[in-house]
């Protein structure tokens, strides 16, 4: 195994030093495979080939359990050796290992919370359950089954849990154990669980009771799971409600199916509405979208940010027009619509304050799409964090904020962690570098992409028509113009708002768009390009 910890509960053994290298030839071996006795495009093959077949996928499903087996293994070494790394350091306990979770989710493309998860399972497998590790290891149990063995003990003591391991995956039990399905295998636990220690059972369902709650998760096609976790009896008294109102409908002539009737039913009555009436809920939407669809009847799709934990995603044109029409015409709905630069890049100010302003961090979280922005994290933009940290002399802006989970944040100030915001394909990114190195890189959703349409030659204040062919414009508003390719856009206000007496044959307001050199011509004013143009 090489050097591994002082102390360390991982099991020793006299296999071979396996390096990654070895592990990707193996991986590259595989991917290069050309199934035997044929190929997989010809036509009929013989019984003796199908057979072998069947035996080659049943061996690949024991190397997956066995690869699953050396995961978790490695998993609890790394967990074990950065404790003891941030021990000696003068670490607290409790904030020791924090960011092991996040590099073991990067490094098997999981969410951080998946990591942190497979890492605990991983720790139960090697440390109270050595049997149902040995035969996840030679490839016998699926990582799923163990999974299940650690969750349904997760309750008992180390001592009746190693029990049941014996049991179940012991040495004289493993023909039983290849015999029984997955739902009786849990029964078969349940039971074992309920004779060792019934007591431990029952403060266990009193804490599911504890654990009710609602939660909602998008989706295909702009909708949504809304889930309850509630008790049996009142899930199922629920259900039976719903159920007995929909066949009532029914029978009185309604034509739409039960489940929809239950599905309107429950809306209705959750937001106290009448029936008919469950879209008229007052809503905030956010809805990142190009001027082009909102306006102009693009087919540039837009995205709902918020709205759920982790957003409602990408939506067609033409239901996010529908959408805004009917919240506007309905009077129940706000409509905070955010475009987008040419260059399909948000836009806000820095700020001076600590924290992010309410307005920069609706952009932050509209600029991920409510999405955590750590590779492979689903969970909600919970904090608006500063790439580099504000301690270090990060700046509150745009540039350099980012949103993300609050494992995701929490993980980050773990020793060894650095981070730094960088531009990825013209688009907002962040390079996280991990303890022992690694290097991730995360970038910002696309937005929608505004209209590239070339700009006019001049933009007149508003209520202000076009001049004619060839004459000066005549305002003392705002005037933006653009100029040849040599000079960007410009535009000029007037300092003073005073009313002056207008003399008679003469343009108020003139320029030269050349550089200008001396001291320009009495009546003109020069603008020069750099000039920042003012708004409307």
């Amino acid at each position: 195994m090489g050097d591994r910890p002082s102390g360390s509960v991982l099991p020793i053994g006299e296999g071979t030093v396996v390096r990654a290298a070895d592990v990707r030839a193996v991986r590259e071996h595989l991917a290069a495979m050309i199934l035997p006795g044929g190929a997989d495009t010809d036509g009929p093959a013989s019984k003796q080939v199908l057979a072998e077949w069947i035996d080659l996928l049943g061996e690949l499903e024991a190397v997956k359990n066995t690869v699953a087996a050396a995961q978790g293994r490695l998993a609890v070494a790394l967990d074990e050796a950065t404790r003891a790394e941030e021990a000696a350091q003068g670490i607290r306990a409790e904030r020791q290992g924090r960011g092991v979770p996040n590099q073991v989710g990067a490094a098997m493309q999981l969410s951080p919370h998946a990591g942190g998860a497979f890492l605990g399972t991983a720790r139960a497998w090697v440390t109270e359950m050595p049997h149902t590790f040995d035969v996840l290891r030679t490839g016998a149990l699926s990582q799923w089954r163990a999974t299940l063995l650690v969750r349904e003990t997760s309750h008992l003591s180390p001592e009746h849990r190693a029990q049941i391991d014996e049991q179940i995956c012991g040495p004289a039990n493993l023909a039983a154990l290849a015999r029984t399905g997955t739902k009786r295998l849990i029964a078969q636990i349940k039971e074992l669980a309920a004779t060792l220690d019934v007591h431990a059972c029952v403060k266990r369902n009193a804490k599911a009771v504890t654990e009710r709650r609602v939660s909602v998760r998008p989706a295909p096609d702009l909708m949504v799971y809304l889930t309850a976790l509630v008790p049996m009896a009142q899930g199922v008294q629920a259900y039976a409600q719903l159920k007995a109102h929909a066949d009532a409908t029914k029978a009185s002539g309604d034509e739409r199916a039960a489940g929809q009737i239950m599905a309107d039913t429950l809306i209705e009555r959750v937001t106290g509405r009448e029936p008919g009436k469950a879209d008229d809920v007052p809503v905030t939407i956010n809805l990142l979208v190009s001027d082009q669809t909102l306006l102009a009847g693009g087919d540039e799709p837009a995205v709902v940010p918020e709205g759920m934990p982790a957003g409602a995603g990408t939506v067609p044109a033409p239901v996010a027009r529908n959408l805004a029409a009917h919240g506007i015409d309905a009077d129940v709905a706000w409509l905070r619509a955010i475009y987008v630069d040419p260059r399909g890049r948000l836009l806000a100010t820095t700020s001076a304050s600590r924290f992010h302003p309410q307005s920069l961090a609706t952009l932050l979280r509209a600029r991920e799409q409510g999405i955590c922005g750590t590779p492979w994290c689903d969970a909600p933009v919970r904090h608006i964090d500063h790439v580099l940290p504000h301690a270090e002399g990060g700046e509150t802006s745009l540039a350099n904020g980012q949103g993300l989970c609050a494992r995701c944040n929490h993980a980050k100030q773990a020793p060894g962690w650095r981070q730094k915001a960088t531009e990825i394909d013209g688009r907002h990114g962040v390079e996280t570098v991990t303890p022992t190195g690694h290097t991730y890189a995360s970038v910002a959703p696309a937005p929608p992409e505004p209209v590239r349409e070339a700009a006019p030659g001049w933009t007149p204040a508003v209520g202000m028509g076009s001049p004619g062919s060839g004459r000066v414009p005549r305002s003392r508003y705002s005037i933006g113009c653009h100029t040849g390719p040599r000079h960007a856009a410009i535009a000029y206000r007037p300092r003073s708002r005073r009313r002056t007496r207008r003399r008679s044959g003469r343009a108020d307001i003139s320029w030269e768009h050349g550089p200008v050199t001396g001291r320009a011509r009495q009546g003109t004013r020069a603008i020069r390009p750099n000039t920042v143009p003012a708004s409307i």
